[in-house]
Order: structure tokens, then C-alpha cells, then sequence
């Protein structure tokens, strides 16, 4: 019996991994939202973002986890963003370190910015993830555009990020996790 319950979790969970990894979150399109948050990572997140920014898709930016180290001017030389942008529009958040405290900043950017639709760009493999932590904090009022980055995970990446986005579905589910 218990080896049977063991066969059957493996085999639910198997099934989720595969689906998971074939149906990875896609771009989104050009709808307009307030904000853009992009949480500090894999390459290609912070490009897609400040061109959202800089299309007029978005009015402002907030870049999430960024290292305490890294100074305005370094940011927009290293990223082409032109200071006047910089100055009115982009946001260094330096206090996450991992996904759900990326959440936990966005949420405190949010409310002091009047924050009504925002577009998350991340990694393709790290959408579900950072989206579900981002539903967990915000309002239920505020819309999410899930704009993700496409990008070629290996096996092992996808294997971790399901791993990580079960145990953070879960956690949503036990107060006080």
C-alpha cells in the first residue's frame, strides 16, 4: 500500500514536471500597465524591461535585488538608460535577496507609488514563481502582466525552479510560512 502512495506521488509529480517544462510562461504583448518590476537575475530581464520603460508601456520601473554596491550612474551606463529616464523613472530596489523578498519589496514600491497594473519581467522558467509571490502580497486589485523572458533553461534550471515553485505553492498554503 505505501509503496503504491509513494509510485503515485512520484508519478503526479512527474507528470507536473513535464508540464511545467513544456509550457514555460511566453511574452506578453503591448498592453500599457503603470509600472514594470523586474527582479535582478538572469540576463535579459533588466534589457526587456528598461525598453518597456522607454516604449511608453509603462511609466516606471522598479528593479528588485539590485546589489547595494551599484550606483544610478553605473546602472544606466551598464543598461543605456539615459539619465533624465533614471531620474524620473527607475527605481533600485536594494533589499531582496531572493524571490519572495523581491515580492515583499515590490508590495512597499507599490504603495508608495499609487501602483494600479504592473508588468513583471522575468525569466520564462521563473514567471510562475515570482507571480505567485507577487499574487500573495499585492492587493487583489492590482493587475499583473506576466511578460516573461525567453530563454533556453537546462534540465537541471527547470528541475530546480519546479522543485522551488511547488515548495513556494505550498508555503502560500500553511499560514505563517
Amino acid at each position: 500500500m505505501i509503496r503504491r502512495v509513494l509510485a503515485a506521488i512520484l508519478v503526479i509529480w512527474a507528470l507536473g514536471f513535464l508540464v511545467f517544462a513544456s509550457t514555460l510562461p511566453r511574452p506578453a504583448g503591448n498592453e500599457r500597465t503603470d509600472a514594470v518590476i523586474v527582479p535582478t537575475g538572469a540576463a535579459g530581464r533588466i534589457d526587456h524591461g528598461v525598453a518597456v520603460v522607454r516604449s511608453d508601456r509603462a511609466r516606471l520601473l522598479l528593479v528588485t535585488g539590485v546589489d547595494p554596491n551599484v550606483k544610478p550612474r553605473e546602472f544606466a551606463a551598464q543598461f543605456g538608460v539615459p539619465m533624465n529616464v533614471m531620474e524620473c523613472c527607475v527605481t533600485l530596489g536594494f533589499d531582496a535577496v531572493d524571490t519572495r523578498s523581491n515580492a515583499a519589496e515590490t508590495l512597499r514600491w507599490v504603495k508608495d507609488n499609487d501602483i494600479r497594473s504592473l508588468r513583471l519581467v522575468t525569466s520564462d522558467w521563473h514567471m510562475r514563481r515570482a507571480a505567485g509571490e507577487l499574487r500573495a502580497r499585492l492587493p487583489t486589485n492590482i493587475a499583473i502582466v506576466e511578460d516573461a523572458v525567453s530563454t533556453e533553461p537546462s534540465f537541471a534550471i527547470l528541475l530546480i525552479e519546479y522543485n522551488k515553485w511547488l515548495a513556494s505553492m505550498a508555503s502560500h498554503l500553511v499560514p505563517g510560512l
